[in-house]
C-alpha cells in the first residue's frame, strides 16, 4: 500500500531500523533516533541495489516519488542510479570549486612540461601574462558558468585599449584553457568556439628589416662603433651571423655550444618548432662568442641580464641597441636579421632553398621530407654559414660583391 504524509509523520522510531514501504521499490527507512529516510531498491545488471534519495521531511513524498521515477528511467536506459549520482556530486563539487583562474594556472603548467608541444620560456611568460589580463573579468567565476557574453566582453576590454592582437591571442589562449576543461570534465563546451571574427583583425605588420647590401654594410659598421654595454654590442655583432630567433640568442647558455667543433645545439625546449636546431658557427661567430666567454663564462647564460646573471638579457635590449644606433623600428630590429639572411641568402642564387630554410629553422609539414633535408643539407650549410659570415665582413668593408 502507498505511503500517505500522515502515516509518515506517525510513524515512530523503533529498537532497530524498519522500513515503510511504498511503490515502485522506494520505501522509508525510520532509524532508532528518530530520522527518516528515503531509499530506493533496484536491479541493475543481476545485481540488487539501493539509492540513498534523501532524508524526510527535507524530501517531500512528492518529491521522493519524482527522484524514484527519475532513478527508474536511468535503469530502464542500463545506467546505474548510485553511480550517476556520485558522478554527479562529483561534477557538482569540481564545478563549485573550480574557477577560471585556476583552472588557466593548471593548463600553463601544463604546457609549461608538455613532452615535445612544451612551451618556451618566453612562450609562457607571455601566455600567463596575457592570462591574468581576464582576471577581473571572469578570473574568479566558476568556470562553469562562463558564457560566451562574459568572455567576449572581457577581450573587448583589451580591444577597446588598442591592443588589438593581445585581444586576439588572449581569446586564443581563452579557448584553450576552456578546452582543457572539457578535455577534464570541468565543463561540456568551449565558451569561445562561436566567438570567431568577434573581434577587430590587427594590421599585419613585418619586422623592421635591412635587406640591401649597402645599408648591411652601414648596420654593421654603426654595429662594430657602438659605445653602449660591451655585452650588447657582442650580441649585436652576433645576431647577424647566426640570424637565429631573437629569443633562442638571448636564452643561449654556455653549455650548447661547442666551439671546438665549431656547433651550437639550440634545445628543442628554446625553438618555436620544438626541434632541436643546430646552427654551424663560423670563425667569425666563434670569435664573438669567444669575447663573451671572456665576460660571462663558462657557465649560466651566453648573455644574462644586467641585473642578474640567473636571468637571460631582456628582449628589449638587442632593440633598444639598435635604437641607440639610430634605427626605428620600421627599420630594423632583433627579428629582422633573419629578413636580412634570408633575403641575401637567396638572392646570391650560391644555396639551396631548403638549406636556407633549415638554416632559418622553419618548419615543414611533410616529416620525412623534414628529415631527408636536415641531414642531406648540413654540409651545405657549414660551407654556407662561413660565405655568409665573410660575406657581411665584405659588406663592412663596403665590398658588395656577392662572390
Amino acid at each position: 500500500m502507498a505511503l500517505t504524509d500522515i502515516a509518515i509523520r506517525n510513524a515512530k522510531p523503533k529498537e532497530k531500523p524498519y522500513k515503510l514501504g511504498d511503490s515502485l521499490g522506494m520505501f522509508l527507512q525510520v532509524q532508532p533516533t528518530g530520522g527518516k529516510l528515503w531509499r530506493f531498491k533496484y536491479r541493475i545488471h543481476g545485481r540488487e541495489r539501493k539509492l540513498a534519495i534523501g532524508t524526510y521531511p527535507a524530501i517531500s513524498l512528492a518529491e521522493a516519488r519524482r527522484k524514484r521515477d527519475a532513478a527508474r528511467d536511468l535503469v530502464a536506459a542500463g545506467q546505474d542510479p548510485s553511480i550517476e549520482k556520485r558522478r554527479s556530486k562529483l561534477r557538482g563539487e569540481m564545478q563549485a570549486a573550480t574557477t577560471f583562474s585556476s583552472v588557466a594556472a593548471e593548463f600553463c603548467e601544463k604546457r609549461k612540461m608538455d613532452g615535445q608541444r612544451r612551451w618556451a620560456p618566453a612562450t609562457a611568460v607571455r601566455s600567463e601574462y596575457l592570462l591574468s589580463l581576464l582576471t577581473v573579468s571572469i578570473g574568479n567565476m566558476p568556470i562553469a558558468d562562463i558564457q560566451p557574453i562574459d568572455v567576449l566582453g572581457a577581450v573587448r576590454r583589451i580591444e577597446k585599449r588598442g591592443k588589438l592582437e593581445s585581444a586576439r591571442r588572449t581569446l586564443q589562449l581563452a579557448g584553450a584553457v576552456f578546452r582543457y576543461a572539457v578535455a577534464t570534465a570541468r565543463i561540456s563546451t568551449d565558451p569561445t568556439r562561436d566567438l570567431r571574427g568577434a573581434l577587430m583583425a590587427p594590421k599585419v605588420t613585418h619586422y623592421g628589416a635591412i635587406i640591401e647590401p649597402e645599408r648591411v654594410g652601414d648596420l654593421l659598421r654603426a654595429i662594430e662603433g657602438y659605445d653602449g654595454q660591451e655585452l650588447t654590442k657582442l650580441a649585436l655583432q652576433l645576431a647577424p651571423h647566426v640570424f637565429v630567433r631573437p629569443g633562442e640568442l638571448r636564452h643561449a647558455e654556455w653549455s650548447e655550444f661547442d666551439l671546438d667543433g665549431a656547433l651550437w645545439t639550440i634545445p628543442a625546449l628554446k625553438t618555436k618548432m620544438r626541434k632541436e636546431h643546430r646552427v654551424p658557427l663560423s670563425r667569425q661567430s666563434i670569435a664573438i662568442i669567444e669575447a663573451a666567454h671572456r665576460l660571462t663564462g663558462p657557465k649560466g647564460y651566453l648573455f644574462p641580464s644586467m641585473r642578474a646573471r640567473s636571468r637571460p638579457m631582456s628582449d628589449n635590449t638587442i632593440n633598444a641597441g639598435l635604437r641607440r644606433l639610430g634605427y626605428s623600428t620600421d627599420e630594423m630590429t632583433a627579428h629582422g636579421f633573419r629578413a636580412m639572411a634570408s633575403t641575401l641568402l637567396n638572392e646570391s642564387g650560391l644555396w639551396h632553398p631548403d638549406a636556407i630554410e633549415r638554416a632559418l629553422a622553419h618548419g615543414d609539414s611533410d616529416k620525412v621530407r623534414a628529415a631527408y633535408h636536415r641531414g642531406a643539407h648540413w654540409q651545405e650549410r657549414v660551407q654556407m654559414a662561413q660565405w655568409w659570415s665573410d660575406y657581411l665582413d665584405r659588406l663592412r668593408a663596403k665590398n658588395y660583391a656577392v662572390g
